[in-house]
């Protein structure tokens, strides 16, 4: 399976929003993997799909042209919080089911069904945090790099942004930080 194939059927190559994406997923691949990596040195006896965690690391912010983000070129109908679930459909249709799942589970820190309902995020209300290893990894090395800064985030700049929508948010990414070694 070729991600940049996939992401060439919804997006123009050479368009504002081709470029963002690409060049936003190249980096949380990257970091994916070096996660990954470190965890397994640490963990020699735990098993990780590394095709798999760069195949979707690509693939995460899949959905975000049908979001209405001008910045990065976006100009669909969709609020932007909707992006994943959105990419999930796509990649669904594509036969990639398993891909799908972090689509629809990386957003943010992950989202509660009592947040989403909460907050009144308009998002189905079930629970959308990433389970598995490979999901973890993915959502946390996305953390570190937004769609317009160039530069990775530090993990004091990322706890201050996180700070924004609550404590448990904070704790949430403070808890991914203990498992991967981070702290």
């Amino acid at each position: 399976m070729e991600p940049l194939r996939i992401i060439q059927k919804y997006y123009k190559n050479g368009s504002l929003s081709y470029r963002i994406l690409v060049n936003h997923s190249l980096k949380v691949k990257a970091k994916a993997l070096e996660v990954a990596a470190r965890y397994k040195q640490l963990h020699p006896e735990t098993r990780l799909d590394m095709q798999f965690i760069g195949e979707a690391a690509m693939l995460h912010d899949i959905g975000i042209f049908l979001t209405y983000a001008p910045r990065i070129g976006c100009h669909g109908e969709e609020p932007y919080v909707k992006h994943g679930i959105l990419g999930a459909e796509l990649l669904r249709k594509e036969g990639l089911p398993r891909h799908a799942i972090v689509c629809e589970r990386h957003v943010g820190v992950g989202l509660t069904k009592k947040e989403i309902r909460e907050q009144e995020i308009p998002l189905p209300e079930k629970d959308f945090s990433p389970v598995s290893l490979e999901e973890k990894i993915i959502s946390f090395a996305d953390k570190f790099f937004s769609k317009l800064d160039k530069k990775e985030h530090t993990i004091e700049e990322i706890r201050k942004e996180y700070s924004h929508y609550g404590p448990d948010e904070v704790k949430r990414f403070d808890e991914w930080l203990r498992l991967f070694d981070y702290l």
